[in-house]
């Protein structure tokens, strides 16, 4: 009976620690200052995505899953540009990827437009879209599919590459 029990409550402590686990932060027109404020004087990568509404997102998701298992130290920051109620698609999405417990992060207001001008005034939604930000914070923008090539020289010149 009392392994029984026992067994129960490892089996729900077992089912509900990927939930916690990755669970994404609530991110607000102050977030991207936190983050920063994180990373002072270190690069890092700042990518925007959709669990909902992006089509080629996953593409470059799987591509920074694949470069998490191998880079050890890639400060990648993921921001999904959907609302809280998507969390768990979100974690279902990125946990197969490799990238359940990457920094992540969920728009958390009703007028998402004010998030996007905190983040960038120019930007007007479209996606995936990242940000690649050096050690001053100075970023290069990269609309549309970061390519590979593109983001192994970013990690070389910053010296993060493994």
């Amino acid at each position: 009976m009392i392994r029984r029990l026992l067994l129960a409550m490892l089996a729900a402590l077992v089912l509900a620690a990927p939930a916690a686990a990755g669970a994404p932060a609530a991110f607000t027109t102050d977030s991207l200052a936190k983050i920063k404020a994180r990373y002072a004087g270190r690069p890092f990568i700042l990518n925007l995505w959709s669990v909902n509404e992006c089509s080629y997102c996953i593409a470059e998701l799987t591509l920074l899953g694949k470069l998490a298992k191998t880079q050890k130290r890639l400060p990648l920051v993921l921001v999904a540009t959907d609302t809280p109620d998507y969390a768990a698609a979100m974690q279902k999405t990125l946990a197969p990827l490799g990238l359940g417990g990457v920094d992540s992060w969920v728009f958390d207001d009703p007028i998402p437009e004010r998030l996007r001008h905190a983040i960038d005034p120019s930007w007007y939604g479209e996606l995936p879209r990242t940000y690649l930000y050096d050690a001053q914070h100075q970023r290069e923008t990269v609309v549309g599919v970061l390519s590979e090539q593109r983001l192994r020289a970013w990690l070389k010149k910053h010296k993060l590459a493994n």
